[in-house]
């Protein structure tokens, strides 16, 4: 049994996946040991650390196509996070992005009369045509208190609205907020592509998402020992609306929870889903490949 990796260590490389898949949801821009939720630092195994952003992200990819993770969706979810997203995409094959206002950073920029500088700013990235995803956009009921609800619902709408405009996939940060999301979606009319990232609901919300055409994103958390409602929630996923991501540096899966994700761990959530799903990792790593690409498009 793989030895637990706690904070400061780096895990090691997993095994090679058979057929490459995507990370179709990660943040190579957060590098810092300060990671939320309990999340640890780590760097890259064997190697003595990056001196520049660029040679980090450079070597990240390197890592994860050896071990069959050999495309990348990078997110940045504020202003810096969406300018480094599209420098990045330019300089890396591998790589498409996704840029928007996280639902956690709508309520300062509300309070502050940045909203339209912000969202005008957005807009202009994500007409890039490597920027293949609007997101992470959303509602976060966790982190922002009853203050700042309004504006979260109203960066959501907005969010729906550019992505549809602009024919792009939509993904979605939902955090204690399942209702509110369905409704909001319901109410705007999702775009074609509409991504759950980091799927955290159970049976009941998973089917309400399916039957929407809605795809499901799963993470390290689904590997988790308590997760058993979450693996039920994957149980029921069709192959062609699942997809699997990171979301790095958070969410390490089991057996490494302390350390810091990176898009080279995926082939240990992989493998945990198609245990979950009584699948062979083959048929699994194909179904996640070709849906990459649908929702995507081409790298």
């Amino acid at each position: 049994m793989a030895q637990d990796v706690r904070h400061g260590q780096t895990p090691p490389l997993p095994d090679r996946l058979p057929i490459p898949v995507v990370d179709n949801h990660t943040h190579l821009d957060i590098v810092r040991g300060d990671l939320a939720d309990g999340e640890g630092a780590g760097g890259a195994p064997g190697g003595g650390g990056a001196s520049t952003a660029a040679d980090a992200v450079a070597e990240a990819l390197r890592l994860a196509a050896s071990v069959g993770v050999d495309r990348v969706v990078q997110i940045g979810c504020d202003l810096p996070g969406a300018r480094f997203t599209v420098e990045q995409i330019d300089r890396h094959p591998q790589m498409l992005g996704g840029v928007a206002i996280h639902p956690n950073e709508a309520p300062g920029l509300e309070a502050s009369g940045r909203t339209a500088e912000a969202r005008a700013e957005i807009e202009t990235l994500a007409a890039h045509p490597r920027i293949r995803v609007i997101g992470e956009t959303g509602l976060d009921y966790f982190r922002t208190g009853p203050d700042g609800v309004a504006a979260q619902h109203d960066s959501f709408r907005w969010h729906i609205d550019l992505a549809k405009r602009l024919g792009k996939a939509l993904q979605i940060h939902d955090r204690d907020s399942h209702d509110d999301v369905l409704r909001i979606l319901d109410e705007e009319g999702a775009p074609e592509r509409t991504v759950l990232h980091c799927f955290s609901g159970d049976m009941a919300f998973a089917r309400e998402c399916i039957d929407r055409g809605y795809l499901l994103s799963f993470s390290g958390t689904v590997t988790f020992k308590n997760a058993g409602g979450l693996r039920d929630a994957l149980s029921i996923t069709p192959l062609d609306q699942l997809l699997v991501e990171t979301d790095a540096p958070y969410l390490t899966p089991v057996p490494h929870r302390g350390a810091a994700n990176a898009p080279y761990l995926v082939p240990l959530t992989v493998r945990a889903m198609a245990a979950t799903l009584n699948v062979d990792v083959p048929q699994l790593c194909r179904a996640l490949s070709a849906t990459s690409e649908r929702v995507y498009g081409p790298w």
